[in-house]
């Protein structure tokens, strides 16, 4: 009986002491696992930092890069408007005042025939006389006292250029537009336009104004 009591009491023991290692580890393994789980929530929390750091740089890049392409394009859009202006003084000082007249005359493309009219809507001779007063030359205001100025000298259809004055007869005056045209102000019902040259509706005379073919500044 004393044996049997003996052998329970050693069992026990080995047991106890096969279960007491086991239960020691416990509380490390839950600290282990809670210090885990803080250092990982540390590490998420420095990982949304740095995220959100770098997405605040990388905004800030983008609005930098953003505002330095804007100011570029307002340079570039400034240099091309200065480059314009420049090109067409350019032009302009270079352009003879034959041209400059023509140029005018077709700005008032499509404008009505009126009898006597110089500005708004024109006859023939008006928007002739119109278009080279514009450059400050002045020779009349009717076909009538056109032919009587001194200003006006004749030149052959071959040497009549752009801007030169082409007599229909002797009462309709337009602007020579190039071989097979002419722009003016034709009769009423009408509009200032370009009109072709045909065998039955030709210039009979060219003529060309004295100090037309300077630089038009």
């Amino acid at each position: 009986m004393l044996r049997t009591f003996k052998r329970v009491l050693a069992i026990t023991f080995v047991a106890v002491v096969a279960v007491l290692p086991a239960l020691s580890d416990r509380p490390a393994a839950a600290h282990a696992a809670t210090s885990g789980a803080a250092v990982t929530a540390q590490s998420a929390a420095a990982a949304q930092q740095a995220a959100t750091a770098q997405q605040a740089a990388t905004a800030e890049q983008a609005a930098t890069a953003e505002q330095a392409a804007t100011a570029e394009q307002a340079a570039t859009a400034e240099s091309a408007a200065t480059f314009r202006a420049a090109a067409t003084a350019h032009a302009r000082y270079h352009l003879s005042r034959r041209m400059a007249a023509y140029i005018w005359a077709a700005g008032r493309r499509g404008k009505p025939y009126c009898w006597g009219g110089t500005r708004g809507c024109f006859d023939c001779s008006g928007l002739v006389m119109a278009a080279y007063r514009h450059e400050r030359l002045y020779f009349g205001r009717d076909t009538t006292q056109m032919l009587a100025s001194p200003r006006l000298f004749r030149v052959s259809r071959r040497r009549a250029r752009k801007g030169d004055l082409a007599f229909y007869g002797t009462g309709h005056v337009e602007l020579v537009a190039g071989r097979k045209y002419t722009l003016g102000a034709l009769q009423p019902g009408t509009v200032v336009g370009w009109h072709r040259i045909s065998r039955w509706w030709h210039p009979t005379m060219y003529f060309r104004i004295k100090g037309a073919g300077k630089s038009a500044r």
